[in-house]
């Protein structure tokens, strides 16, 4: 089945050097304009994905858990603003594709450096536009994320398209975190700067922002962004990276001999279950015989890492949850957050319950789990984005938390302080 572009933009594309296609494995085939890396016979295989979020493209696009995915933008104009080199949840596009119904010709900001275009072609990254992205998220939404194949190259048939799309890898079973963290120890310095959110932003003036306390964080980087990174340096915090899959002696060693106050497990591309070598080192540092007893904190990735590493089981939802605007219900305080969101397989409450976890948010879209903490421990994590700019900042307040339970742990008696 072939989708026809909306009327207005047939008669452009006549004038087009290039059609770009993307074809689903449903069969379907959508046409548009190549913009990004174009002209050079792309052939992007990936899961492709909708994002609601009005705005972010730019966070979107560089954000690593989008890393093996086409990202479908439902907003309908998207690139008005271009690209800086400030707000990169990453030092290049993630995104495998780029999809979205009109491109803006002429971007308008005096932050930006280049345009949107000019950023996918820095990336070797193609994107298609002018193609009805209404019609192609009723099909996700309607059936489920699904394989596609994204190409500007004419040479290829639509039936070897579609073929191709049936012939790319599930996003089940994949371990794409080995590919987006870092491989060796690294610092952190960067902090919010000008950009941090002004206290009526969900924020406790009490809490939030530069404290005395100095608190040390090892995070495991399973493809962190980069934004709560800020979001920890900006709380005072001292912040070392470490590869995701860093031997649990050595993780342990760190904090038995005082290096360290708290341990924070990052976001994240790929399928959960997959990254076995991470689900174990928790398993081993924190819920096995002689656990540490360290304040740890996830987020998305992460959440889903602590949850199978005290042996519950996470499950591939329909389409994913990605946007800005996903309401989330916080059991500990009774209220409704707007948070971002962006991941496509959740934790199973069921299996968490009888573990010694307690379930502290629920998505309200579909009742999903949205956060849980570990009873009786210094444990908690959450499957949305509290660190999201653009975004609501109604749940930044977690990091205060994260920094409060380290602060604890530092200035009990017998424990080296940071």
């Amino acid at each position: 089945m072939t989708h026809a572009r909306p009327r207005d933009h047939a008669r452009q594309a006549t004038d087009a050097p290039r059609v770009a296609r993307l074809a689903l494995a449903t069969g379907d085939v959508f046409r548009g304009r190549p913009f990004g890396a174009a002209g050079r016979n792309l052939v992007t295989l990936g899961e492709v994905v909708f994002n609601t979020a009005m705005t972010g493209y730019q966070e979107s696009l560089t954000d690593p858990s989008y890393s093996g995915q086409i990202l479908v933008e439902t907003t309908p104009l998207v690139g008005n603003t271009g690209v800086n080199d400030e707000d990169l949840e990453a030092a290049k596009v993630q995104a495998a594709g780029f999809v979205v119904h009109e491109l803006a010709r002429r971007h308008s900001n005096f932050r930006a450096t280049r345009s949107l275009s000019e950023f996918l072609a820095e990336s070797g990254v193609l994107g298609i536009e002018g193609l009805d992205t209404r019609a192609l998220t009723r099909i996700l939404r309607a059936g489920g994320v699904v394989q596609g194949a994204l190409t500007d190259d004419d040479t290829i048939s639509d039936e070897d398209l579609v073929a191709r799309a049936r012939g790319a890898k599930s996003m089940e079973g994949q371990n794409l975190a080995a590919l987006a963290g870092c491989s060796s120890e690294q610092s952190w310095a960067e902090t919010l700067g000008d950009w941090r959110p002004p206290m009526d932003a969900g924020l406790d003036p009490e809490k939030s922002g530069p404290n005395d306390h100095h608190p040390r964080v090892i995070a495991l980087d399973c493809g962190a962004k980069r934004n709560i990174l800020r979001h920890l340096t900006d709380r005072g915090c001292a912040v070392r990276l470490v590869p995701h899959d860093i031997p649990a002696a050595d993780l342990r060693a760190i904090f038995v001999q005082g290096e360290a106050d708290g341990l924070f497990i990052s976001n994240g591309p790929g399928d959960p279950a997959a990254v076995e070598q991470t689900i174990e080192t928790l398993r081993e540092l924190l819920f096995a015989a002689d656990p540490i007893a360290v304040p740890t904190f996830g987020i998305c990735l992460g959440h889903q890492l602590l949850a199978l590493a005290m042996g519950a089981t996470t499950f591939k939802l329909p389409f994913g949850h990605r946007g800005a605007n996903q309401p989330v219900l916080d059991a500990t305080s009774g209220r409704v957050q707007i948070t971002s969101q962006n991941h496509g397989f959740a934790v199973d409450p069921a299996s968490l319950a009888p573990l010694g976890a307690e379930p502290t948010h629920t998505h309200l879209n579909d009742a999903t789990l949205a956060g849980f903490r570990v009873r009786e421990r210094p444990i908690f994590a959450v499957q949305f984005h509290p660190e999201a700019s653009p975004g609501p900042h109604d749940a930044a307040p977690l990091f205060d938390r994260f920094v409060e339970l380290m602060g604890a742990r530092a200035t009990a008696p017998g424990v080296a302080a940071g």
